[in-house]
């Protein structure tokens, strides 16, 4: 057993390991996804099952799941040979690690005394990794080798000697290698760092106290959970929603949960979810699992971030799903599928718990990619994601213009942008009656027109929710569809796909024009106070003409 106060301690303590590792990265990341946007993650895993120990809080939540599966493919590799102190390995495989191929993984065992105690990992979404669209977000990929290299785990460092030919074939397989190698540095100075204040932790507290310490946290962990999933009423709550399309046959694609609670056991079935597609909104089964988990904590906030907290939930997601794509099913669009995942679990437990869930949020990251070559000849790439309107939840409105809840990562500031690529947002503004009407509105979403400065740009768009909107939950409304406009042919359209493009083609000062989604609204609309909605009508969140029709007549 451990004293409560050195518990506490311990936990501050590791805690702030993974934090500073974060913070390292974000510091030193070439890559404004990384730098400005913090689409990174840094923890501590168990050195037998490589189960999350300890995740930073500005890391992203998506990847506490898929990283505990990195590490167990890491151990598995490791098997084979030789381990030492110092080594490093990395990859970037989606469907043993999670995630797509953009997200590459660094993990490092970590010794004291001679023993393996546990091990260290980071991972970064790094800006070009290849592949036939620049920013790897390629809506028509129908397999995995159409969006970017592959590479399984192997050794990049060999106690403290890195690996200088993978190094270079890495940046050989990159629009942008500087970037590569930069963010690649960034990511081993994180773990080095976390090395040393691991050991400068273990010498003042000893290596048996802190490993009680983390057996007591992930224990805690379970108790919390199996105690808010006992709250919960029994019985089997079922709830579906679509994606829009594979971004190759325009066909929605169904993802469906039945959730079902008997006393302190949850089980999350996804049996009723669309097969496997030709499409990259395919998503492996370790993905599928993180994203439940991000889920599950946006509900029970106070359990602590560890493997404890799966432990009294069971998955069903048969092979032949969606969910859980195995090579080379092309994965690139994971972000959109996992939000649908998390769309599904709001939706279930708003129907257990009414008084504890949100409305879904606007679902989609809209993955906006331009790239060409600058006048002096060198190629430039620009990625990026945007914000949309959170839901509505029993407490409040939904935030205007949040992030997707698939992380805290940021949406990079327009000055970062303008400064880094030949572009200039002409507008960024709220989006008025995009968020769902409800008791508690929805947030709402954002307009976004960038105009290109260059003399030529190519333009790619990995998108959702142009054709199911996010859903309100308790009588809620849904919030505004996604939209993007561009030219062609001296006239303004719109893609075929809703929210996907590949094709197009930009020329100096013309301009394309994001709507992103607002969120769900919480609650019946005829429940909200007129003084709230005169405010939004006053702000100009709500036109006098929405207010009075999801409203009522007599407000506005």
């Amino acid at each position: 057993m451990i004293d409560p106060v050195t518990l506490a301690v311990l936990k501050g303590r590791l805690e702030q390991i993974a934090d500073e590792m974060d913070a390292t990265l974000f510091r030193t990341a070439f890559n404004p996804i990384i730098a400005e946007a913090h689409d990174a993650s840094h923890g501590l895993y168990d050195a037998v099952t490589g189960d999350t120990l300890v995740q930073g809080k500005s890391g992203l939540p998506i990847f506490v799941g898929v990283m505990a599966f990195a590490v167990r493919a890491t151990i598995e590799r490791a098997s084979h040979g030789e381990l030492a102190d110092g080594d490093v390995f990395i990859f970037n495989d989606p469907y043993d690690g999670g995630t797509h191929l953009s997200d590459f993984k660094l993990v490092r065992p970590y010794f004291h005394d001679g023993r393996l105690f546990c091990w260290l990992a980071s991972v970064g979404h790094w800006h070009d990794v290849g592949g036939n669209v620049p920013g790897n977000y390629n809506p028509v990929a129908s397999e995995s080798f159409q969006e970017g290299v592959h590479i399984p785990p192997v050794k990049l460092v060999s106690a403290g000697q890195i690996n200088n030919d993978i190094v270079d074939i890495l940046k050989c397989n990159s629009r942008q290698p500087t970037s590569l190698y930069g963010d690649l540095n960034g990511q081993i100075n994180a773990l080095d760092l976390g090395a040393k204040r691991l050991g400068e932790l273990l010498g003042e507290y000893g290596a048996e106290t802190v490993a009680v310490a983390l057996a007591e946290l992930r224990a805690m962990a379970a108790r919390l959970m199996r105690a808010h999933i006992r709250d919960l009423p029994d019985g089997t709550y079922s709830a579906e929603d679509f994606l829009d399309n594979d971004g190759i046959a325009d066909q929605p694609l169904k993802i469906a949960l039945d959730l079902t609670i008997e006393g302190d056991r949850m089980v999350m079935d996804f049996s009723r979810s669309a097969p496997p597609c030709a499409g990259p909104v395919n998503i492996a089964k370790s993905t599928a699992i993180a994203s439940c988990y991000v889920a599950l904590k946006h509900v029970f906030r106070e359990v602590p971030a560890n493997a404890g907290c799966l432990e009294p939930v069971r998955f069903v997601i048969p092979e032949s799903s969606i969910l859980a794509a195995r090579a080379p099913k092309p994965v690139g669009g994971y972000t959109e599928t996992i939000l649908r995942v998390i769309d599904v679990v709001f939706q279930a437990l708003a129907r257990a718990a009414p008084e504890r869930v949100n409305g879904c949020a606007y679902g989609t990251i809209n993955a906006l990619s331009l790239a060409g070559y600058r006048r002096d000849g060198r190629r430039w790439v620009m990625f990026s994601f945007f914000g949309g309107g959170l839901g509505g939840n029993p407490e409040s409105d939904g935030l205007n213009h949040g992030n997707a809840p698939i992380s805290t990562a940021t949406i990079p500031p327009v000055e970062i942008l303008e400064a880094a690529y030949p572009v200039m947002f002409t507008r960024w503004a709220l989006r008025p009656d995009s968020g769902g009407a409800g008791r508690h509105r929805g947030g709402l979403g954002a307009i976004y027109e960038l105009e290109l400065l260059e003399e030529q740009a190519d333009v790619f768009l990995f998108g959702e929710r142009g054709r199911f909107a996010p859903a309100g939950v308790v009588g809620g409304q849904p919030g505004a569809l996604n939209r993007f406009f561009y030219p062609q042919a001296g006239e303004i359209r719109s893609p075929p796909m809703a929210s996907k493009m590949v094709g197009l083609s930009l020329a100096r000062g013309q301009r394309v024009r994001l709507e992103t989604p607002g969120g769900g609204g919480y609650g019946d609309p005829r429940e909200r106070s007129p003084e709230a909605v005169r405010r939004d009508v006053r702000l100009g969140y709500v036109t006098r003409d929405a207010a009075r029709r999801d409203y009522g007549s007599d407000v506005g």
